[in-house]
């Protein structure tokens, strides 16, 4: 058992980090939208599609490579982390994963390049968390295929230039699959642009009698448990991302331990919070290693569900408990939107929804602890 990077996995990291300081660290909690500058960027460094196979214009890397990007990037711009997320954990992965050849060639070069952007569309109205309520359906018609519903909750959804739509081919729970609608495809429409608490964008999507080409289908049949195998990767990219800002919250707490002055002393000579730092230091640790453990393990790309359940769980909690003690810290000046503080508890949020719940995730966990499933239905 290993727990130090390689040489080569140093490097990529320092590369990273390096780019996003001499690129991204100048307007780092002052964009607003999706970052395309930066997702250009990073695609000119070889940034883009890491875990995708050199044949698809990927960089044939892998799930832990792109992780060390993603924190490195992600604790300098938490915006240019979103471009890392969208252009190799995200819907790209199933894209990549699922799509047949004709869709590839058509679709991810213009995602590896930063020049479009691709997000699932999961949720409806009245399927969160019980994702097989979905109502959204599809249908083959000769040599395209039809969709109604609608979708909600998606991020970056008024400037997604392609969605990977989860709908229904059939009545069945195995009749779940996904099919990958353009923007601009004949029927397809956004309703009125709404924000989360964190400032991103989000927008409900309308299908309405929605053709899109037959070879845009990704699965139609039986597809579930190989799409959320899949939606594994982005689970990961959830926690490193939310470790990343929590990290760089407890750095910004640290410094002004080391400085601010009270009642005499430096807040870092006060055991208390001595203790307290110690507490946020010990969570980051091991939030670190429960990623790098799913992500080091990961077989053909994917994580193992359980071990990226468990990292995505533990690292949404511990990031938010250590990016609020961090707030704390800084008392009236972490709490000012002068600092970039408040932003990162608001932003860490969210992700402990996003993904898969927290309670949702422990419902899995368990789930494999007792090697059964255990339904949240109501008994009929």
């Amino acid at each position: 058992m290993e727990f130090d990077l390689t040489p080569e996995q140093r490097a990529l990291r320092d590369a990273a980090r390096r780019l996003a300081e001499d690129r991204f660290a100048d307007r780092a909690f002052q964009r607003s939208g999706f970052a395309w500058d930066s997702a250009r960027e990073l695609a000119a460094a070889g940034f883009t599609g890491i875990m995708i196979d050199e044949k698809d214009g990927g960089q044939g890397g892998t799930l832990l490579d792109a992780v060390l990007v993603m924190e490195a990037v992600s604790k300098v711009c938490p915006h240019s982390g979103d471009a890392v997320q969208a252009t190799n954990f995200g819907a790209i992965r199933q894209v990549a994963e699922l799509g047949s050849p004709e869709l590839k060639a058509e679709l991810l070069p213009r995602l590896l390049a930063g020049e479009a952007l691709i997000a699932a569309g999961m949720s409806e109205p009245g399927a969160g968390s019980a994702l097989t309520e979905m109502r959204t359906t599809a249908r083959y018609d000769g040599d395209e295929v039809v969709l109604d519903g609608q979708k909600c909750w998606t991020s970056h959804g008024p400037e997604t230039t392609h969605l990977v739509l989860w709908c229904r081919f059939g009545p069945s729970s195995r009749d779940i699959g996904a099919v990958v609608v353009p923007a601009d495809a004949p029927g397809f429409t956004r309703g009125q642009t709404e924000h989360y608490m964190s400032g991103e964008a989000h927008c409900v999507s309308y299908l309405d009698g929605c053709r899109v080409p037959r070879h845009n289908v990704l699965a139609d049949k039986d597809a579930l448990r190989r799409l959320m195998t899949v939606f594994g990767v982005e689970r990961v990219g959830n926690a490193v991302r939310a470790l990343a800002l929590a990290q760089s919250a407890f750095d910004r707490a640290v410094e002004h331990a080391k400085t601010r002055e009270q009642f005499g002393r430096f807040l870092c000579e006060f055991q208390g919070l001595q203790w307290k730092f110690a507490d946020m230091y010990v969570q980051l640790e091991a939030a670190r290693l429960l990623i790098y453990r799913a992500a080091a393990g990961a077989s053909s790309g994917a994580p193992d569900p359980m071990e990226a359940t468990m990292a995505k769980l533990y690292a949404n909690e511990a990031a938010f408990r250590v990016a609020n003690d961090a707030l704390q810290m800084l008392g009236a000046a972490g709490y000012s939107t002068e600092l970039p503080l408040e932003y990162m508890v608001r932003r860490i949020r969210g992700w402990m929804i996003a993904g898969g719940t927290v309670e949702m995730l422990r419902n899995r966990i368990a789930e494999g602890i007792f090697d059964r499933r255990f339904s949240q239905r109501v008994p009929s």
